[in-house]
């Protein structure tokens, strides 16, 4: 990861700097869990910390700083009601005075932490499952209802996640909070795009339309591809995805015509996720459901324009028509037309850019996360001492 941006940080400033636990889904990469390693980074040596995970472990532990204590707990986590009290004694070890719970797989953890006696408790909501991207499960809206007294506050990531958790969930909207993700601009960027370009193999003269996520059903990348075949008459145009997941053989049977083979390039995982945003033209989310996408903002930084559906938090940061365009979900005719305009018009492919740019670093900078989360734990602390 990069160098830990430099702030005035409260919980640095107590006496006794606070002991807090992160508790994420997994450690695979994501957008949830790099949020995480740069609060990490952020708080730094000063601030004891831990990350916790009911899942086994994974590639974002290699990015968790030397000297936190990372604990999956794969081995252990069962799907029985024992889950909680067996977080709990985790965290009697680690003696918390903020766990910060993310996610509804790790709702088990805000329980456990109480049972702990840990005085702060936030809850997360970074996105829907992919299971249930609108939220409907009447279950989980309930057992979240019934744990509201247990948390502190919950924090969500888009004003759509907090619509949804205050109208149908029914959590109070006393207690939650939006607070929008970050993006490096530093690392993001769009210097350096013809060397980016020379080193992905992007012929001259080509337009390059690329997504970048986990290759997952909620994501739609079948559906991308079968909008893109609908263009391969114009041999300029190529498509790149970059991500694994569970998706990817299916979508490696859907190139195999002769038309697609040479135009669709699969990338896998990849650590060099900047260059390969600065080498393209567009970027495009294709998403069925969406929290608030970190590879949109990254997109931004880098100053393309974004194609992106009509969903979750996808509005709030692509404004139509001025940084990207949106379009309706599992609709090939509206993404086809979307992706055409910028293949035929540059002027609009650069103005979108540029003003892409400018809303990431004028709006979305890391900074602005990093001191909001830092203040909202500081600010509960208060409370608890004043009692």
């Amino acid at each position: 990861m990069n160098a830990p941006v430099s702030l005035s940080r409260g919980l640095v400033a107590h006496a006794a700097p606070p002991r807090v636990v992160h508790v994420i889904p997994t450690l695979r990469v994501g957008g949830l869990e790099k949020v995480v390693v740069r609060l990490v980074e952020y708080f730094g040596p000063d601030v004891p910390q831990a990350v916790v995970t009911p899942a086994r472990t994974g590639p974002m532990s290699q990015l968790i700083p030397p000297g936190v204590p990372v604990v999956s707990m794969g081995d252990q986590h069962r799907p029985d009601r024992w889950n909680a009290i067996r977080m709990a004694r985790l965290f009697r070890k680690l003696r918390p005075d903020i766990v910060h719970t993310r996610n509804w797989s790790c709702i088990d953890a805000v329980v456990a932490a109480r049972l702990a006696g840990v005085p702060v408790v936030i809850h997360g909501e970074h996105g829907r499952e992919a299971a249930d991207p609108e939220g409907k499960n009447r279950r989980r809206q309930r057992i979240r209802r019934l744990l509201a007294p247990l948390v502190t506050e919950f924090v969500v990531v888009t004003h759509d996640l907090e619509r949804w958790l205050v109208e149908e969930v029914r959590i109070p909207a006393r207690k939650v909070c939006t607070i929008y993700n970050g993006v490096d601009t530093r690392a993001f960027s769009p210097d350096g795009r013809d060397a980016a370009r020379r080193a992905l193999g992007i012929p001259d003269g080509s337009i390059a339309i690329g997504t970048v996520g986990r290759l997952d059903p909620v994501k739609d990348h079948l559906g991308l591809i079968r909008a893109f075949s609908r263009i391969t008459s114009d041999p300029r145009v190529l498509l790149y995805l970059t991500g694994g997941g569970p998706c990817q053989a299916e979508l490696e049977r859907a190139i195999q015509s002769p038309a697609l083979t040479r135009r669709v390039h699969l990338l896998g995982e990849r650590d060099d996720v900047p260059r390969i945003l600065r080498g393209l033209d567009v970027f495009v989310l294709p998403s069925l459901g969406e929290g608030m996408s970190n590879t949109i903002l990254e997109a931004m930084a880098t100053g393309l324009p974004v194609v992106a559906t009509r969903v979750g938090g996808n509005p709030e940061l692509v404004l139509h028509e001025v940084t990207g365009l949106l379009v309706e979900p599992r609709s090939a005719d509206s993404l086809v037309a979307a992706l055409l305009r910028y293949v035929e018009d540059p002027g609009l492919r650069a103005a979108h850019g540029q003003a892409a740019r400018h809303r990431a670093d004028s709006e979305f900078g890391l900074p602005r996360m990093l001191a909001a989360y830092d203040d909202l734990y500081c600010r509960h602390l208060a409370a608890r001492s004043r009692r």
